[in-house]
C-alpha cells in the first residue's frame, strides 16, 4: 500500500510549504495521523502527529510554526510550515496507523536555501 504525500520543493528562509498525504480507500480505522522527517546523516524524527480526535502534538522545533491537520472523510493529513529555516531542510515523510498496521508515505523533500 503506498501513500501518496506532496507539497515538498525549494524554499527561501521565511518562506511556507503546505505537505499532504493521502491514504487509499483501501485503508479503514485511521487512527493517528502524523509527520517524520530525517535530514541527511541524521535519525528520522517525529515532526507532528494528530489522533482523530483532532488531538495534536509537535515537536518542540517546530512549535509556533507547523501546523498538522486532517480530513477524516478525504482520509489526508495536511502540514502547514510556516517561516521555515534551513534546519528543517529533510525528506518528510507520512505515517497513518490504522487498526490493521502502520504505513509510510514515499517520502517528500523540502530544501529551504536562499
Amino acid at each position: 500500500v503506498q501513500l501518496q504525500a506532496s507539497g515538498g520543493g525549494l524554499v527561501q528562509p521565511g518562506g511556507s510549504l503546505r505537505l499532504s498525504c493521502a491514504a487509499p480507500s483501501s485503508i479503514f480505522s485511521i487512527n493517528v495521523m502524523g509527520w517524520y522527517r530525517q535530514a541527511p546523516g541524521k535519525q528520522r524524527e517525529l515532526v507532528a502527529g494528530i489522533t482523530y480526535g483532532g488531538s495534536t502534538n509537535y515537536a518542540d522545533s517546530v512549535k509556533g510554526r507547523f501546523t498538522i491537520s486532517r480530513d477524516n472523510a478525504k482520509k489526508t493529513v495536511y502540514l502547514q510550515m510556516n517561516s521555515l529555516k534551513p534546519e528543517d531542510t529533510a525528506v518528510y515523510y507520512c505515517l497513518i496507523v490504522a487498526s490493521d498496521g502502520n504505513y509510510w508515505g514515499q517520502g517528500t523533500q523540502v530544501t529551504v536555501s536562499s
